[in-house]
């Protein structure tokens, strides 16, 4: 039988699971396959990237379940459906889709983080208005953003010395440090309120202070929080510093890191988990693809 879209994967996804079991998604696509009458042999068919076709549609399928908060991840690498996913099941036993998740606001705001400028997904009419390129463009960005989702949560599963190390990881992938500074990890007891240092010379007259918070997302750092890191840059007379979160700041931080004398750059979750992408760091790149065009000159030559 033809393998199903990712959309109509979404309700045997749900329905899998609905014993409240945690499975790892290779044995959801194990199990799924024969459910659906879907053979070994086209198990084995492949896009053109060489990924297996089912397992890449699987793959959607239970992110955009994720991301909707049908499905949840209780422990690292297994998936378990929430109350809501059994809500939405009940309510759509023969078909969930992406018009099903879109009334979700988790939902929502994830393909709004793919859509800069959009508040909302762009219409499916308007799919057919794009060009290959800006679908694949397209495509890059939602897959990118998905795995920036699955990135922070690991983050934030984490110890606080791990988010540590990994930020001043992060921020040496980025060119801080250079190649005649340096990066200390300085986190600990009596670490005078800051968890780095960036020595951007060798004799450390350019230096760049770095904290770093690891909180849920609903916790959000607050003006306090941002004062308190001022005064330790102060204590340690630098007027430079990043402040790192896994969750949000609110806008009161945000006005007060901006009209502060010391220079503070305020970097949340999701930048955080955005730079590891850009970066390779946490990530590794799966698949590459090569966009082809007319060589112009190569006509306008013979």
């Amino acid at each position: 039988m033809p393998i199903p879209d990712y959309q109509t994967l979404m309700a045997p996804v749900l329905a899998l699971l609905a014993d409240g079991q945690e499975l790892r998604l290779q044995e959801v696509r194990d199990r799924l396959a024969p459910a659906l009458g879907i053979s070994e042999e086209e198990r084995q068919e492949r896009i053109n990237s060489g990924t297996p076709r089912f397992d890449n549609r699987v793959h959607w399928a239970v992110t955009y379940l994720y991301q909707a908060g049908l499905l949840q991840r209780p422990r690292r690498g297994v998936i378990q459906i929430t109350d809501r996913g059994s809500e939405v099941l009940k309510a759509n036993p023969e078909r969930v889709d992406n018009e099903v998740l879109n009334r979700f606001e988790d939902f929502r705001a994830f393909k709004s983080r793919t859509r800069p400028g959009r508040s909302t997904p762009a219409p499916t009419e308007a799919e057919g208005q794009s060009t290959p390129q800006e679908k694949i463009s397209s495509a890059i960005e939602e897959a990118n953003e998905a795995v920036a989702a699955e990135v922070l949560e690991r983050v934030q599963q984490a110890d606080f010395v791990f988010l540590e190390r990994l930020v001043l990881r992060v921020l040496a992938a980025m060119g801080y440090g250079g190649p005649t500074g340096s990066i200390r990890h300085l986190g600990g007891p009596g670490d005078g309120g800051v968890d780095g240092v960036i020595r951007q010379d060798p004799l450390g007259l350019d230096e760049i202070y770095v904290q770093a918070k690891r909180f849920a997302t609903h916790r959000t750092i607050g003006r306090p929080e941002i004062q308190a890191f001022v005064g330790a840059l102060h204590g340690a007379q630098a007027d430079r510093g990043i402040f790192v979160t896994t969750s949000s700041f609110t806008a009161d931080a945000t006005d007060y890191a901006d009209r502060v004398n010391a220079r503070v750059v305020l970097i949340d979750g999701a930048a955080l988990a955005r730079l590891m992408v850009q970066h390779n760091i946490g990530v590794q790149d799966q698949e590459r693809y090569v966009l082809k065009r007319v060589d112009e000159d190569f006509f306008e030559e013979l």
